[in-house]
């Protein structure tokens, strides 16, 4: 049984005034297995809300199936709700006037956590994630990174088997996002499914099994991160540091060598069509004396760029 499952999923916002109706999810289908962390990547407006928003049963489809842990989340809710965390970014879902212990017992209670029960696994949660000793301040006192991880045990607070995350790790700082990266991957350590949502690249690099890009409500590609590289080419580049115009124009000449172009920090790469010239061309650096020298893939970022484009905020 998949975690998720989606077939067609269609969701449209009606306008007034007689104005197209906004599609934000358009026909899109995917398949998300238990215990894998999947990233949603793609720019401001592109569906990645709303679909996170129908998964967890905040928002109905306007058509297709829609499955979590094997129930339909429109005939069976009340079925797949206890099942569930969303962990959203900033300030959303907290009362801030609030202390952190009694915004959890608070969220246990409408999960219905037996009282016992609650109480523990409060307790256990602020401990599991660094906040013990601030249980008991006011939210209101909490940094960004304090109130992300908050969030996290607000998620887990029903023993939720997959977890939302809504860009959980925006306006984080390094230490701060990276010790919740940490947290991810032990949640999947533990067996749970995580979806999500992010800008960040590295972020879905390090911590994602498999990786989709979306854009205009469209799921335009899932694969492992490493494998979407190959949408750009299927084999390694080679850059390096040196050389003169004699070595750049014997590297050129070697059958199965597309291009060779400067970078920016000074270097060049080498872009290869036919992974017989890979060896050819490392050993006429090697020849030349060239020892700075590395073969990579396309990162998730080029990737990303080479799909979507560069439209940055733009929707």
């Amino acid at each position: 049984m998949s975690a998720v499952q989606t077939e067609n999923l269609r969701r449209v916002y009606p306008v007034k005034d007689r104005r197209p109706e906004v599609v934000a999810l358009n026909d899109v289908s995917l398949t998300i297995e238990e215990g894998e962390v999947f990233g949603l990547l793609g720019p401001n407006g592109a569906g990645k809300t709303t679909l996170v928003k129908v998964l967890s049963t905040v928002l109905l489809p306007t058509s297709g199936s829609v499955s979590v842990l094997g129930h339909d989340i429109v005939r069976s809710t009340a079925a797949v709700r206890p099942k569930i965390g969303i962990v959203l970014g900033g300030d959303r879902g907290f009362y801030l006037r609030l202390t952190a212990r009694k915004n959890l017992l608070y969220w246990a209670a409408l999960y219905n956590v037996p009282a016992k029960v609650a109480n523990q696994r409060v307790s256990d949660l602020l401990e599991r994630f660094g906040l013990g000793e601030r249980a008991d301040y006011r939210v209101e006192t909490f940094s960004r990174g304090m109130r992300q991880r908050l969030h996290l045990a607000h998620g887990l607070v029903a023993n939720a088997q997959v977890l939302f995350l809504d860009e959980p790790t925006t306006g984080m700082d390094p230490v701060a996002a990276r010790e919740f990266r940490a947290m991810i991957k032990e949640l999947r350590d533990e067996g749970r499914t995580v979806l999500l949502t992010t800008h960040d690249m590295a972020e879905a690099e390090e911590v994602c099994d498999r990786v989709a890009l979306i854009d205009r409500g469209e799921i335009l590609a899932t694969e492992t991160p490493r494998t979407l590289g190959t949408l750009i080419t299927q084999y390694d580049r080679i850059d390096f540091e040196g050389g003169d115009s004699d070595l750049t124009a014997r590297i050129l000449a070697r059958p199965g060598v597309e291009s060779l172009t400067p970078l920016t920090d000074g270097g060049n790469r080498i872009e290869i069509s036919d992974p017989a010239a890979t060896g050819a061309a490392l050993a006429l650096l090697v020849e030349a004396g060239i020892t700075s020298i590395q073969t990579s893939r396309p990162s998730l970022e080029e990737v990303y760029v080479h799909i979507i484009g560069d439209r940055g905020l733009k929707i």
